[in-house]
């Protein structure tokens, strides 16, 4: 009687074990599945190498880029604006319309990239905010270059546009060093061989005028 009773509660322990072990392995999985969608939201902060793939092939670096590049495009598509009517320099004009022709499209890659993170895009805004960014002009710059003409707009364009230049050229480089996003590695690559070539073409005007 005693050894029946040893072997009943024998095998009601032993499948309790089994049961709560059952239990734990669900529980576990569940706990795994459901940290790793909780825990999404902090890969965008952390180094995590797995970060970029769950965030479609970017990180922070990359919306940065995208966000500080927009505003910085805009006012250099400004600046070159003004160039069409003020600038006497015939190699000024047309660099002013190279510019305009090739930050134009960037700036609608950028804003494409945003969208399609689910990310802001920066609000138009007469291109004068955020020149506490590299190598933006400050509104009253703008009104300065706005005002000039003739030889003194070609000096105030090149000489505003080259620190421009150097401002996005450094922010390209950063993406590159920092990015995940491969297109933006590779359009901040054409940004610093573009405007590299462009503050040397700059230089070079500045120095006949």
């Amino acid at each position: 009687m005693t050894a029946k009773r040893s072997l009943i509660r024998r095998a009601t322990s032993t499948a309790a074990a089994a049961t709560a072990a059952l239990v734990l392995a669900a529980c576990g999985s569940n706990g795994d599945t459901a940290g790793g969608s909780a825990h999404n939201g902090h890969n965008a902060a952390t180094p995590s190498a797995s970060a970029p793939t769950r965030h479609g092939g970017h990180n922070t670096a990359d919306v940065a880029f995208a966000q500080g590049m927009i505003p910085h495009h805009r006012q250099a598509v400004e600046m070159a604006d003004l160039a069409a009517t003020r600038a006497e320099s015939a190699e000024v004009k047309k660099l002013a319309d190279e510019i305009k022709k090739a930050q134009d499209p960037e700036i609608k890659t950028l804003s494409g990239w945003l969208t399609s993170w689910g990310e802001q895009v920066p609000a138009e805004a007469g291109g004068h905010e955020g020149h506490d960014m590299s190598g933006m002009m400050t509104a009253e710059e703008m009104k300065q270059l706005q005002s000039a003409s003739g030889k003194a707009f070609d000096t105030a364009f090149l000489t505003m546009m080259i620190k421009h230049h150097e401002g996005a050229v450094a922010m390209a480089k950063a993406e590159q060093s920092n990015g995940a996003h491969q297109p933006g590695k590779d359009m901040a690559g054409q940004i610093v061989t573009s405007q590299s070539a462009e503050i040397a073409r700059m230089n070079t005007l500045l120095g006949k005028s």
